[in-house]
């Protein structure tokens, strides 16, 4: 009823994923569901290795319910903390003492209409703005337009703008 499976090939396609699998000497089974956690999903490298089952102990009806993968498999965490991660190396770590860290070879994208942080932030490198930058007294570009109008009253008479413009 419970049996060591390789996958063979993969179909990511449907609402279900879909397996090939080789199960004993020279027994493969395709078409086979893979049942995952909720919120969770991944499509792993073929010969990774499954754990199906035949359903109510037909070997012609099976489901698939766990993939492991060894040779990508993230090691070395302390008891308690919680992986996600990839074959290229990137990766989400809970860690003990409620920290998360995340590894990303190239990029993270956050793409949200709104994020918010609450604490301090550090940043190491440059920072590039492809909007407006603003605090509690106001943006970036209403502080350059104060900045390039202001004028000063002198002795009998008012200062010009300055001549070197905030941009």
């Amino acid at each position: 009823m419970v049996s060591r499976a390789v996958i063979k090939l993969i179909n990511d396609a449907a609402k279900v994923q879909r397996m090939q699998i080789a199960l004993l000497a020279d027994e493969e089974r395709g078409d086979v569901e893979r049942f995952q956690q909720y919120g969770y999903t991944s499509a792993p490298h073929p010969e990774a290795e499954a754990i199906a089952l035949s359903v109510g102990g037909s070997r012609s009806h099976m489901v698939v319910i766990a993939v492991e993968d060894r040779r990508y498999r993230l090691t070395g965490l302390e008891a308690g903390e919680v992986a996600l991660y990839t074959d290229e190396g990137d990766k989400v770590v809970l860690k003990r003492g409620r920290e998360i860290h995340v590894t990303a070879g190239t990029r993270v994208v956050i793409d949200a209409p709104d994020t918010r942080m609450t604490g301090n932030l550090h940043v190491q490198g440059n920072t590039t703005c492809d909007g407006d930058v603003s605090d509690a007294a106001g943006s970036m570009q209403e502080m350059r337009d104060t900045y390039n109008g202001h004028r000063h009253p002198e002795t009998g008479s008012t200062t010009a703008v300055p001549n070197q413009r905030m941009e």
